[in-house]
């Protein structure tokens, strides 16, 4: 079993000589390393997008809007990756981003994962029918079994979400009161031997 750094280290090298940046590179293989380390098929992906790259000229999206439409083929995962991540502190208060077409979409999943840490919220995002719960870079959560090649996301959404509790604020005060069992007034035994208090005194 090939190990997280082997991994990073060769999806890094083989996109510098696919001819990206080393910067760039060094995205990728990260991006790779924690597709694999969440259980998706990061190195499938990554192959049949440099194949398929070989043969295409990825479009290049530069500035994000809310709805972003193709002029003729398919958005490069990795472009629009990087750029969503480099713009999302200013693209959250749009509430939602539209992707028409990203190609091999799971290679940009790791931007908004990766994006979701930076502005501290959650991040839902959908492929077409495929939806996934970003949880500031820790975890993913899909509502689909794994699959081994999306070769395109027709239509690509991310969604921020609102910081909130998962529990209801009775919920909350009733583990609370549970808690207070725990507290326990202070005594003149607990005072004295409390911390940073001593009997006696050497100077």
């Amino acid at each position: 079993m090939k190990s997280l750094s082997e991994i990073e280290t060769v999806s890094k090298r083989s996109s510098r000589a696919a001819g990206f940046s080393w910067g760039i590179a060094e995205e990728v293989g990260k991006n790779i390393r924690m597709l694999e380390l969440f259980g998706l098929n990061g190195i499938k992906n990554l192959n049949y997008y440099f194949r398929a790259r070989n043969k295409k000229n990825f479009e290049k999206i530069n500035l994000i809007s809310n709805e972003n439409k193709i002029s003729k083929i398919e958005f490069c995962p990795i472009i629009a990756g990087l750029n969503f991540l480099d713009q999302v502190r200013s693209l959250e208060i749009l509430n939602e981003i539209k992707f028409e077409k990203i190609a091999y979409p799971l290679l940009f999943l790791p931007f908004a994962s990766r994006a979701s840490e930076v502005i501290g919220k959650k991040l839902e995002l959908k492929i077409d029918n495929r939806a996934f719960l970003l949880n500031y870079n820790n975890s993913i959560y899909a509502n689909s079994s794994n699959e081994d090649i999306i070769e395109i996301g027709n239509n690509v959404s991310i969604k921020f979400k609102e910081n909130e509790d998962s529990f209801e604020e009775s919920e909350w005060k009733e583990l609370y009161k549970l808690s207070e069992n725990t507290f326990v007034e202070e005594s003149e035994s607990s005072k004295v031997g409390g911390a940073g208090a001593e009997l006696t005194d050497n100077d």
